[in-house]
């Protein structure tokens, strides 16, 4: 008995509620996972790169893969540097910027004649004077040093996935021995692994461009630990939309505390924000095009999907994971009117142009 729509739906529902359950509830474990699996993709675009540079050209695949994951690796190990000195140099200097707060907030409260008001006192005792800012510093760097050992862990897993793409092919033709089907997820594959790794590759290296350029503003502009803020500046630039302006609040409140000055905090966050600006409405729309072909409210979805689930780590995958859903609900013709709502522009049907498109005179022979 064939099941019905309503039937089909319901289904539907039960499955999606059930992935997102053990998606939520395994993401200790899952989550790793993806990301090394995302990681490879871009360790796979770096491997290829070096692959084209004349005097690397000639080595074997897995050196260049171990280079790779060697270079890989001493990022993140310069990241948990520079987080494990920016925790202890921030912890050092907090006293100092509760007092410049202090004296910013008093002096502030005098320039508005607020010292002498009653309500003013009683307004900055229920709030102002209850902000424990050591500790809301701390559990913030907490979350940046947890993600540090997370992606420690990410590249064990990266690693050891980059050895197993070799052998993947012949698995899933032995997996799938029936014709066609390994054909066909590998066509799914290769479709993913291309659009993915030239949007990371792309992106990567417009966050690098993005953390360079806020790094010189800061160190221009004498803000404290410019370093670490433009790392966090690059990394949150992966999420679109919301994520490079949230990189610019931290530093932009940092100098409020280091200076006490509000003009000079205006001053370092619009440099900031212009910097984000020209970078991801100039430069980042020329590099990446339109590759994803993703609608900005399934991305904002995605992001806010993605994100319950996961937190940051899930905002940042939140793209990466919806394409490659996207592209696997494209393949299966009960699943393709989604992946057409999901899409930001209608790409023309192939089969359709090639049915419509005018068919060349047959080519007379010239007048003898």
């Amino acid at each position: 008995m064939k099941p019905t729509p309503f039937v089909n739906l319901v289904l539907s529902m039960v499955l999606a509620v059930t992935v997102t359950t053990i998606l939520y509830l395994g993401r200790g474990i899952i989550l790793p996972v993806v990301a090394a699996t995302i990681l490879v993709y871009l360790m796979s675009a770096a491997t290829a790169a070096l692959a084209r540079l004349p005097g690397l050209k000639l080595l074997p695949g897995g050196v260049l893969s171990f280079l790779v994951v060697l270079v890989f690796s001493l990022a993140v190990a310069l990241f948990a540097a520079v987080v494990a000195a920016t925790v202890r140099s921030i912890i050092e200097v907090i006293p100092v910027y509760e007092a410049n707060l202090d004296r910013f907030i008093v002096n502030l409260a005098d320039r508005l004649n607020l010292d002498a008001n009653d309500m003013w006192e009683s307004l900055r005792a229920a709030t102002i004077d209850r902000i424990d800012i050591e500790a809301v510093t701390i559990a913030l760097l907490g979350n940046f040093t947890s993600l540090g050992g997370m992606i420690f862990l990410i590249l064990i897993y990266a690693a050891f996935l980059t050895g197993e793409r070799i052998g993947f092919p012949a698995k899933v033709a032995r997996a799938l021995p029936q014709a066609g089907d390994a054909q066909r997820v590998m066509t799914v594959v290769q479709e993913v692994n291309a659009q993915i790794t030239t949007y990371l590759s792309v992106k990567t290296l417009i966050n690098i461009i993005l953390a360079t350029i806020c790094f010189a503003i800061l160190w221009f502009l004498d803000v404290d630990f410019a370093l670490f803020w433009a790392i966090v500046i690059g990394m949150l630039n992966y999420i679109p939309y919301f994520g490079s302006y949230l990189g610019v609040a931290f530093p932009a409140i940092l100098s409020l505390a280091q200076f006490g000055s509000l003009w000079w905090t205006i001053l370092v966050t619009v440099l900031l924000t212009g910097a984000q600006f020209i970078v991801g409405n100039i430069v980042e729309p020329r590099m990446i095009g339109r590759q994803l072909n993703l609608s900005p409210f399934v991305v904002l979805i995605a992001l806010a999907f993605w994100g319950a689930l996961w937190g940051i780590p899930g905002a940042i995958l939140a793209i990466p994971m919806t394409s490659i859903l996207i592209i696997v609900l494209n393949q299966f013709s009960s699943t393709r009117f989604l992946a057409v709502l999901a899409a930001e522009r209608i790409d023309p049907d192939p089969a359709v142009a090639a049915a419509h498109a005018p068919t060349a005179a047959p080519h007379e022979p010239p007048a003898t």
